[in-house]
């Protein structure tokens, strides 16, 4: 198994602090925010490499911090070419790009840089196992303007996805869809085929919303935090509480 993470994008709404350090490597306490992300990852036994998909402004940062590293993961950058947010290829458009470079052809757990989470990838990788197919990470939501932020997933009574909706103005449900998955290998060649329909590059809950209607996929109810950090008031409270951790 391989892990994707996307970092990729510019985080114009946490400028200046995003202007020259990329969202993924700003400090909370004494470590960055990627290193959260990475105890998961390197947690999990069958991940032996991580790809980091991230643009010509920020590459040499990522390539920077992947030689400090000292745990037995192998890390691959990628530098998708895109230098602002204009010119981006979006979140499922990297996706792609970092198949076809790095060559992946196995089952891949792809996941936002920006997420910090307390449940266990572990968990999440038993389910999938257990489960055989594609699979979302997923938590109810009671607030109805969060949800709007997310991709809506509804399921049938065997936890299978049998509706998915990104950003709804008026959600479906409460299940609310954060930025990890884990896609089998047969699965990977469909992100291409996604793309070449001319559907949505950006926004990675939209390949799932057009994989289950093709493929079984389920979600993974996780039981602890979740945290989306696009904002300072965000990033400032995950520094007050993230730090002592």
């Amino acid at each position: 198994m391989k892990a994707l993470i996307l970092a990729a994008g510019y985080a114009m709404r946490l400028y200046p602090l995003t202007k020259d350090t990329p969202k993924a490597l700003l400090p909370i306490g004494r470590r960055k925010m990627i290193d959260f992300l990475m105890d998961q990852i390197c947690a999990v036994p069958e991940i032996d490499e991580t790809v980091i998909v991230t643009n010509h402004r920020f590459a040499s940062q990522f390539e920077a911090w992947a030689a400090e590293q000292t745990s037995n993961m192998r890390y691959t950058v990628l530098d998708d070419g895109t230098t602002c947010n204009d010119n981006r290829i979006g979140a499922i458009g990297d996706m792609q790009f970092a198949i076809e470079q790095a060559k992946l052809d196995d089952d891949l757990l792809v996941a936002a840089s920006d997420n910090l989470f307390t449940f266990s990838l572990n968990g999440f990788v038993d389910f999938w196992r257990k489960n055989q197919c594609d699979c979302i990470a997923a938590k109810p939501e009671p607030d109805v303007e969060t949800c709007k932020r997310f991709a809506i997933a509804t399921l049938d009574e065997d936890g299978r996805v049998v509706g998915l909706v990104e950003k709804p103005q008026n959600p479906p449900g409460d299940l609310a869809v954060y930025a990890l998955y884990l896609y089998r290998r047969d699965t990977l060649p469909l992100i291409g085929t996604y793309l070449k329909e001319g559907n949505e590059p950006d926004s990675p809950g939209h390949f799932p919303e057009w994989l289950y209607r093709r493929k079984p996929v389920k979600a993974y109810i996780f039981d602890g935090e979740c945290i989306d950090i696009g904002t300072h008031a965000t990033y400032e409270q995950v520094c007050r509480e993230w730090a002592k951790k």
